[in-house]
């Protein structure tokens, strides 16, 4: 058999081969502690049906919230910074694309003086020490995949896309979230602020009648004292809600990606505290599997972990390669001469097989495979605590949202109850029937009722939107949309070439259950 045959057979075993093997573990999606339903389900006011996650804010019926939360999707920059790492991760899988083909190519050229040395052993006698010497011609090396290293790049590359987007839309999940936790916390605040100021303006009346009746003679200096301290420790709670206040709209001004300022265009005047209905769709935990991004995301990081083991257990085994070069060469020795580069019979070149085994590598190779095999186990260990923790943060929502609710029903009465016993105590005061006394207990438990109760209602809302943010809702208004908006992209773009990886159909890769080819075309 000659040698061309030889080469021949040897390049058609390799590419069989590269397309069949594949060391190291195939993924397999880890199991994980699912609870079969929720501990709330026997409340009426929880609903196993399929729960409205998508636009889950507008269950509240605010406009002001909606507005809000479409002006964070268009303006966060956290949400940006997880787009332009979708770009990344797709720039990445490109270059893991592009390692299946040959590693080294090179065109190369050069035009040299040589001097060689007149007493050196190699150098014939009479033959010239002295000439030019040019070259022109490519060279290439081709490690072929046979044991699925460059294959296993690709998974672990593809796998890594998806959980960029993954992390993208569980940034958006936050987000969504946090936006409407801080606007109800804003509302909740402007009414409790509301609420101390009316107490205020309640007690200075209380102290104009302690002193009407001190100056009459009906009564003692100590009412007198004891009203302004209790209008002066009512006056002291204002200065600390507008401080919260304001922290908590600096805070909002982040999420939408503005300047701190008082934000009065965007929240109106309204001080109504968003209500929520009274009952709750979830479906059943098996559902977060599949909704919650971070749950999706655990699974996707473990799978490119997974596909790492694979490539570094192929370093174990001999890769395989094919070299070649071919170009032109001459010199201007003799009757020769530079031009004579460019005639037939100046070409030179060189083909065939090699492999290479790192066959002493001192257990380097194989405890860098137990070193991707612990990550392995370890993210595999991470998705199943992201599972459980998951089911605690719906399960902590749920009694939060329902223990809300009844708790506010209470603090409605009592409320009442306490207007009722202030008004009662200061008519009996002015007519001289109760002590001062009196008046001031009741002016003190109807603050603390009134304040309770805001709170509270303001915990409703905040415990429903812990219960869809817990669900994985909100991510869904981003699909058929772009990760990256056009003017970050047209700034990408005339900074760098991109080529087609910024349409939106290059990083949107397909669903997990559609796998695509490992063996695709290079990403120019």
């Amino acid at each position: 058999m000659n040698s061309h045959r030889l080469s021949r057979l040897f390049l058609v075993v390799l590419l069989i081969a590269s397309g069949c093997v594949k060391v190291g573990p195939d993924f397999v999606k880890p199991e994980a502690a699912v609870a079969p339903n929720w501990l709330e389900t026997g409340d009426n006011r929880v609903q196993t049906g399929p729960p409205n996650y998508r636009n889950w804010w507008q269950i509240f019926n605010d406009p002001i919230l909606n507005r809000l939360i479409d002006t964070t999707y268009h303006e966060n920059l956290t949400l940006r910074i997880a787009g332009v790492r979708v770009l990344g991760a797709r720039a990445q899988l490109g270059i893991a694309v592009g390692e299946v083909y040959p590693q080294t190519q090179q065109a190369l050229g050069s035009v040299i003086k040589n001097r060689l040395s007149e007493t050196a052993a190699t150098t014939a006698p009479g033959s010239p020490v002295s000439f030019w010497q040019s070259t022109l011609g490519l060279t290439a090396s081709w490690e072929i995949d046979f044991w699925g290293k460059f294959r296993r790049a690709i998974e672990s590359a593809d796998a890594g896309l998806l959980a960029a987007v993954a992390d993208y839309d569980n940034t958006l999940v936050s987000l969504t979230a946090d936006v409407g936790a801080a606007y109800i916390l804003i509302r909740t605040l402007e009414k409790r602020l509301d609420i101390a100021r009316r107490n205020v303006e309640v007690q200075k009346e209380s102290l104009q009648i302690a002193t009407a009746r001190f100056e009459g003679g009906t009564t003692s200096e100590r009412d007198v004292e004891q009203a302004k301290t209790v209008l002066a420790s009512t006056q002291a709670t204002i200065p600390t809600l507008e401080t919260q206040l304001r922290q908590t709209k600096n805070a909002l001004c982040v999420l939408l990606g503005l300047a701190p300022n008082n934000l009065s265009e965007l929240l109106g005047s309204s001080i109504t505290i968003p209500a929520p209905p009274p009952q709750v769709a979830v479906g059943i935990p098996a559902d977060l599997l599949r909704r919650r991004p971070d749950i999706q995301r655990a699974e996707y990081r473990a799978g490119e972990q997974c596909a790492r083991i694979g490539v570094a257990k192929a370093n174990l085994y001999p890769a395989f390669s094919l070299t070649g070069s071919f170009g032109f060469l001459a010199s201007d020795v003799g009757s020769f001469a530079l031009g004579d580069m460019f005639r037939w019979q100046s070409r030179t070149g060189s083909f065939g097989p090699s492999f290479q085994w790192n066959i002493l590598n001192y257990g380097q190779i194989t405890n860098l495979v137990r070193v991707q095999d612990a990550r392995f186990q370890e993210l595999l260990i991470a998705y199943q605590d992201t599972v459980l923790r998951a089911q605690q943060e719906v399960e902590d929502g749920l009694i939060g949202f329902l223990k809300s609710q009844e708790r506010a029903n209470f603090l409605v009465q009592s409320t009442a109850a306490a207007q009722r016993s202030v008004d009662l105590a200061i008519l009996q005061y002015r007519e001289g029937i109760t002590d001062f006394t009196t008046v001031l207990t009741a002016e003190q438990n109807l603050l603390t009722q009134q304040n309770d109760l805001a709170t509270t209602l303001g915990d409703i809302s905040r415990n429903l939107v812990a219960v869809y943010r817990a669900l994985g809702g909100g991510w869904q208004m981003r699909e058929e949309k772009d990760f990256v908006p056009d003017s970050i992209k047209a700034t990408m773009a005339a900074r760098t070439n991109w080529g087609k990886l910024l349409a939106p159909a290059a990083h949107t890769p397909p669903p997990p259950e559609q796998p695509r080819s490992l063996i695709r075309a290079p990403d120019w």
